[in-house]
């Protein structure tokens, strides 16, 4: 393993190797270009969002082990932006001396819903009751013979991102719905509010969490629409939540960026949904509202520099921008002009080509005096702003 230093900042030939070229690629590479470091990125093409603020880009598959394994080779330090990453390449390279955070080992469970509920159960952490079934046919028969009862989430185990891989089943009805793949199953949580967790960690052992933000949901595409920081709640559950997320951080032992997303239930108690080892769609306010932004965080975790302050800087609210319901094609982001002259928007677009029906194109993050302010401003952006498509 590399002993990295400040000098890793300020030296050209340093070389930052990310597995995935989308929006948190571009994102990395964004932080990273205040330094003089040069960053490499492993994705299929070069038009991604990435593509443009990287030092190298290579044109390759992160899920094939010579891809993985050739890239890896190239670099300095290894990092990902998204899970579903070939690991038998990451464990070759991490016992050939490449450091490779998160490690390898813990990102085979992570990337398996239902290894990751086994490893909280194991370990004690707050979470949900839950049943691993192998497929459809498991599922009908444990409804059948009693052993699984309405209403209940069905999650792919493999593969699962931004809401797709996920089923909410609350009757019969709904039995169509049923995804046919090995899946994790849990009740129906009677949930209050959605909160996530943001903490980093280096290999000195250093230590530090975001603070707590509430998420509220799209009802139809399952992703975040809103996320708002600070949350509502109280500052005893604030501080629950961030001891959880701190006590998760400390199970899964890695470095770079955790998040953890939480249930907080209507009897007060806070379950862990499940976690994400790389920055995260509930940190992306932290560009505009922190003093450390999560990407330049997750930087200096995964070089063992000395964490960023985590303090908020002002309240904010975080608008995901999804294409609209209905368009597909190349983008165009109809009543963009009007939304950059509203007070206190930050507007982050990622440069995807094309549009299609709730897929994030971007995000904004509205600072003001309060969260209140910050998200009436947030609606306008909300009413103003369609992504759409002439060709559609």
């Amino acid at each position: 393993m590399k002993n990295f230093n400040t000098d890793s900042v300020s030296n050209s030939d340093f070389k930052i190797g990310i597995l995935g070229g989308g929006q948190l690629g571009k994102m990395l590479g964004l932080a990273a270009a205040n330094w003089d470091v040069q960053i490499w990125m492993l994705d299929t093409s070069k038009s991604f969002p990435g593509g443009n603020t990287c030092t190298n880009f290579v044109e390759g598959n992160f899920k094939n082990y010579d891809d993985v394994y050739n890239f890896g080779k190239q670099v300095d330090v290894l990092t990902i932006e998204i899970e579903h990453v070939n690991t038998d390449a990451l464990l070759q390279l991490e016992k050939e001396g490449i450091t490779v955070h998160p490690s390898p080992s813990k990102l085979n469970i992570i990337k398996d819903k239902g290894l990751q509920k086994q490893f909280y159960a194991e370990q004690g952490l707050p979470t949900s009751e839950f049943q691993l079934l192998r497929d459809k046919n498991d599922i009908l028969d444990a409804i059948s013979n009693e052993n699984l009862a309405y209403p209940f989430v069905q999650k792919s185990r493999l593969a699962g991102y931004d809401g797709k891989g996920v089923a909410v089943i609350r009757s019969a009805s709904d039995n169509n719905k049923i995804m046919d793949v090995p899946s994790m199953i849990e009740p129906l949580v009677d949930i209050d509010k959605e909160l996530a967790v943001v903490v980093a960690r280096n290999e000195s052992g250093e230590v530090k969490a975001f603070p707590t933000v509430e998420m509220e949901f799209h009802p139809t595409a399952n992703l975040v629409e809103y996320l708002l920081c600070p949350s509502s709640v109280s500052d005893e559950i604030i501080e629950k939540a961030e001891s959880v997320a701190m006590k998760v951080m400390e199970a899964f032992d890695i470095c770079g960026l955790l998040a953890v997303e939480l249930f907080l239930t209507k009897k007060g108690e806070i379950l862990i949904n499940e976690v994400a080892p790389r920055p995260h769609n509930s940190g992306h306010h932290t560009i505009d509202s922190c003093y450390t932004s999560q990407f330049e965080q997750h930087l200096k975790a995964i070089m063992n520099l000395p964490l960023g302050s985590t303090k908020m800087k002002t309240p904010s609210v975080m608008l995901n921008i999804l294409g609209a319901d209905g368009y597909t094609g190349k983008a165009h982001y109809q009543g963009l002009s009007e939304s950059m002259k509203i007070e206190g928007v930050n507007f982050h677009i990622y440069g995807k080509e094309i549009t299609k029906p709730f897929r994030k194109m971007g995000h904004i993050t509205v600072v003001g005096e309060s969260v209140e302010v910050a998200r009436q401003q947030a609606e306008l952006v909300k009413d103003k702003l369609k992504v759409i498509s002439i060709e559609s």
